[in-house]
């Protein structure tokens, strides 16, 4: 049976190689957002075309793969024409991302400093209720920097939607019989797993784009 100073170590042990891949990843994708264009195009279907290749080589059946592979395509679109627009675009798109990574980082913490009652345990063992908290408040707290009072609750809003992603996709990960939808990113696993939130909260960021119209942010 692991001691207390094992149990710790263990707790962390991925920490290193996700920070290491957020170092990476999180910069190129912000440098392409910030050029837009055909940069952020690029980065988008690049990604697409590898999330598209994950999911085929995990969908069981075809009504699976259709679906699945749809919605990949969905998110995808909403993600270039948030960026699309010449006056909010930038800041839209900025806000998905801030508010899907810090949910990430404030589930991933509050899971591993608190720990508890298990979210799902049938679907993500690993899930529990604090770090669900944690995540929804850590995009409140980086939704209210962006944009303060509404940002707050479109922060909250992407944040229980990159949630239900992560539980959607840990669901077709345990039908396929597989841990991770691949190897490419360390301390990860595949782009599905690391994606899997933007996936779902992508193309609800695009509706209240267009409920606030043109050149309009998506939080007011």
């Amino acid at each position: 049976m692991p001691g207390p100073a094992e149990g710790e170590a263990g707790r962390w042990a991925d920490l290193r190689r996700r920070v290491v891949s957020a170092a990476v990843l999180a910069p190129l994708a912000i440098l392409c957002l910030w050029a837009g264009g055909w940069a952020w195009m690029g980065l988008v279907g690049v990604a697409t075309l590898g999330l598209l290749d994950e999911w085929r080589r995990m969908a069981r059946g075809v009504a699976a793969g259709a679906a699945g592979g749809g919605w990949i395509v969905l998110a995808a679109l909403a993600l270039v024409w948030l960026r699309a627009d010449p006056v909010a675009g930038r800041a839209n798109v900025l806000m998905v991302l801030v508010a899907v990574w810090a949910s990430d980082i404030g589930a991933y913490l509050a899971g591993r400093l608190i720990g508890g009652a298990r979210l799902a345990p049938r679907i993500s063992p690993g899930k529990t209720w604090s770090g669900a908290a944690g995540g929804l408040l850590a995009a409140a707290a980086a939704g209210a920097a962006i944009g303060r009072g509404h940002g707050a609750l479109a922060g909250a809003l992407l944040s229980v939607l990159a949630q239900a992603g992560d539980l959607a996709e840990s669901a077709a990960k345990r039908r396929a019989g597989v841990k991770d939808s691949g190897a490419l990113i360390p301390g990860h696993g595949g782009l599905l797993d690391r994606l899997d939130g933007l996936l779902a909260a992508a193309p609800a960021a695009a509706l209240l784009a267009h409920s606030a119209g043109p050149g309009g942010v998506l939080w007011r």
